[in-house]
């Protein structure tokens, strides 16, 4: 952990709920699932399953990202999404402030990742024997020192959006771990999980979430 642990107390946002799915906002600094360690075991998940027991995890937000996930109620809820995440066909979209001015209005960052054993649980650009990793960005509004992206991962690797926001110049405000000097010095990392788009594991039709930016 990169900080004292102190995760927020507010009520979880519940933005949807059916027989088979839970979508919910995320907030800022509270962990997806248990770390090791009874100070850790405060969480996403385990607040769900209060209110609705049969809660299962499809996917994971880092601690210090916010926004949507989604939650299975079922077995075959949680089949069906995870079959669909790791096919890559759940489309997610971030907006995250960066450090910097963004030269250009879209690209596509294609570097592949790995961890940085040394420094887990930091990873680390790895030209030769890191995964595939590809994210594609659009740019929202840039002034002097910082813009504001829409971040369309493509795969799912830990870290990914942070890792190649740092690799082409421009880490993510906040971040405490790739963000260095001026970068790091705000009250939160500045990244948020504002679409999903995924197939309703209930009968297949499109199903699409969206939420405002809380920066």
């Amino acid at each position: 952990m990169t900080a004292e642990y102190s995760p927020p107390t507010a009520p979880i946002d519940v933005i949807h709920a059916d027989d088979e799915i839970l979508v919910v906002a995320k907030p800022h600094g509270l962990l997806s699932v248990p770390g090791k360690g009874v100070h850790l075991a405060d969480c996403l998940l385990t607040r769900l399953r209060e209110a609705f027991p049969a809660t299962l995890l499809v996917h994971r937000l880092d601690r210090d990202t916010s926004g949507l996930m989604v939650f299975a109620l079922t077995p075959h809820a949680q089949r069906h999404l995870g079959l669909q995440f790791e096919k890559r066909q759940v489309r997610k979209a971030y907006v995250a402030r960066v450090h910097g001015r963004v030269p250009g209005r879209a690209g596509t960052i294609d570097l592949p990742l790995a961890v940085d054993w040394p420094n887990r649980p930091r990873q680390m650009v790895d030209l030769r024997h890191g995964r595939p990793a590809l994210t594609k960005w659009e740019l929202l509004q840039s002034c002097a020192d910082e813009s504001r992206l829409v971040l369309f991962p493509r795969t799912g690797r830990s870290h990914q959006l942070r890792v190649h926001c740092l690799a082409i110049g421009h880490p993510i405000l906040g971040d405490l771990l790739y963000a260095q000097g001026e970068a790091r010095e705000h009250d939160r990392l500045m990244l948020q999980s504002v679409s999903l788009r995924f197939r309703h594991p209930a009968d297949g039709r499109a199903a699409s979430f969206s939420a405002e930016p809380e920066f």
